[in-house]
């Protein structure tokens, strides 16, 4: 009893201050008008302000739409950094790398000192229920992340910081991405870019690549052609982007020549799948937040997704919905107004079946240039067997060559006999007899549709 009574009592005191808080707090709000208690706490809030001495700066990871390219610069300069004096760090590697990389975890701090001043970085990750995240995909990840960087120093050294110390950041992140090229591949799910691409080790180039020895050459110069062509792009008043559609039956290397086309010009590969794409403002988004020097990939556009048409769209709007993605809303995003926020953006198209394409898709200024890649000729065998046999020249070639011209066969059909394991002339006699056994399938479905029209004909 002893105790409990001197609890009681010396909680007395506390009692009494909190119930004369309450007090003065429903009085204050009864006596004073709220207009004058917001002027007075506005004020204090003022004066508080004018002795912290701090300032900071947040870097958003998406600028609108678009991805920060300070943030970007942030997060590879703070690489560099992060075991320094950070208390929980990331770590990673990949295969081409001998070394492990660092990143800060969310929430983590981090020092830096530049010309003598000291500066503090904290990585804000702040997660939102999906309900405030517009996404398509019915089995996307309940939770996205919105991150941000905060950059916190006296505010005496604003000018210092801001004038010279970030954009030495900018420098010193594009002499380390320079460093270690490391070409990527990034995927969408529900309406936005995975935050870990996959590294790009496509071991296709211009010199393995099994196409048409001077269609591989225009490819290339108008390739060499387009990256020294900023200033004209410029002068001309034009988005600094080239499109080209890739057609032609399957196995004929489209796939190939983009993976070629990436590794030539080390460029990053945005492979945009049209079915996780949920609306026009989503597609739009994808392709604002991609990187410059970059490749868009939309392989088989004429089947991944059923695009509405422009007839269509009008009926769309006049409805008032506007959930669904739209043939003007990938023209639009791909070459309307917003084309221009990026800069050296490829964009390749392929499909199977060219004749099923909108003619929209097609007009100069979207598809600057159309490939036909068409079924294996000899100047693409040879480089074939130059890459599965190791040979340049050989007594049945000539043979083949003629086959070739008399056969429909693709690339791919070719590399598939030419990976047996057996010696080149015995591969080559294999390769014949395939051509061989092809020409008579063909020559037959031949007959057979020319006596279907005949009969069709009444012949």
């Amino acid at each position: 009893m002893t105790v409990i009574s001197t609890m009681f009592d010396s909680s007395k005191p506390v009692l009494s201050a909190v119930a004369s808080i309450a007090l003065m707090r429903t009085v204050t709000n009864e006596l004073i008008p709220r207009e004058v208690l917001n002027f007075v706490q506005s004020g204090l809030h003022h004066v508080f302000r004018q002795f912290n001495a701090q300032f900071t700066i947040v870097i958003e990871e998406f600028q609108g739409m678009t991805r920060n390219q300070v943030f970007e610069a942030a997060e590879a300069y703070l690489g560099t950094k992060a075991t320094v004096s950070a208390e929980r760090v990331k770590a990673t590697k990949s295969m081409e790398h001998k070394k492990l990389s660092f990143n800060l975890d969310r929430d983590e701090e981090v020092s830096d000192v530049f010309e003598g001043v000291s500066v503090k970085w904290k990585l804000i990750c702040i997660q939102v229920d999906s309900s405030r995240v517009r996404h398509f995909d019915r089995g996307s990840s309940p939770v996205s992340e919105i991150r941000s960087y905060e950059l916190t120093f006296h505010k005496k050294h604003k000018n210092k910081i801001i004038d010279s110390y970030l954009p030495y950041v900018m420098e010193i992140a594009k002499q380390i991405k320079q460093g270690i090229v490391t070409l990527k591949i990034h995927s969408n799910e529900y309406n936005r870019w995975c935050h870990d691409p996959i590294k790009f080790n496509h071991p296709m180039s211009f010199t393995t690549l099994a196409i048409d020895e001077e269609l591989q050459r225009e490819i290339k110069n108008d390739l060499d052609k387009f990256v020294r062509a900023k200033e004209f792009y410029r002068r001309t008043g034009k988005a600094w982007k080239r499109g080209y559609l890739l057609y032609g039956p399957p196995g004929t290397g489209k796939s190939s020549l983009i993976a070629a086309m990436a590794n030539y010009l080390n460029y990053d590969i945005y492979d945009l799948d049209l079915t996780n794409v949920g609306d026009n403002k989503s597609l739009k988004q994808l392709i604002l937040s991609m990187s410059n020097r970059s490749i868009l990939v939309i392989e088989d556009i004429d089947c991944s997704v059923k695009l509405q048409n422009r007839e269509e769209d009008e009926e769309v709007v006049h409805n008032g919905h506007n959930n669904v993605m739209t043939l003007s809303g990938l023209l639009n995003a791909v070459d309307g107004l917003w084309s221009c926020c990026g800069e050296e953006h490829i964009i390749v198209f392929t499909t199977n079946h060219k004749d099923r394409l909108d003619p929209a898709l097609l007009r100069p200024g979207r598809m600057d240039k159309q490939i036909h890649l068409s079924y294996c000729n000899f100047s693409a065998f040879k480089q074939l067997v130059v890459n599965y046999l190791c040979i340049t020249e050989h007594e049945l070639f000539e043979k083949i060559e003629v086959l070739l011209g008399e056969v429909q066969v693709t690339p791919a059909e070719i590399a598939e006999v030419l990976t047996k394991d057996v010696d080149a002339t015995e591969c080559l006699q294999d390769l014949i007899k395939f051509l061989q056994a092809k020409k008579m399938v063909q020559e037959e479905s031949k007959r057979e549709e020319n006596s279907k029209e005949e009969q069709d004909l009444g012949i």
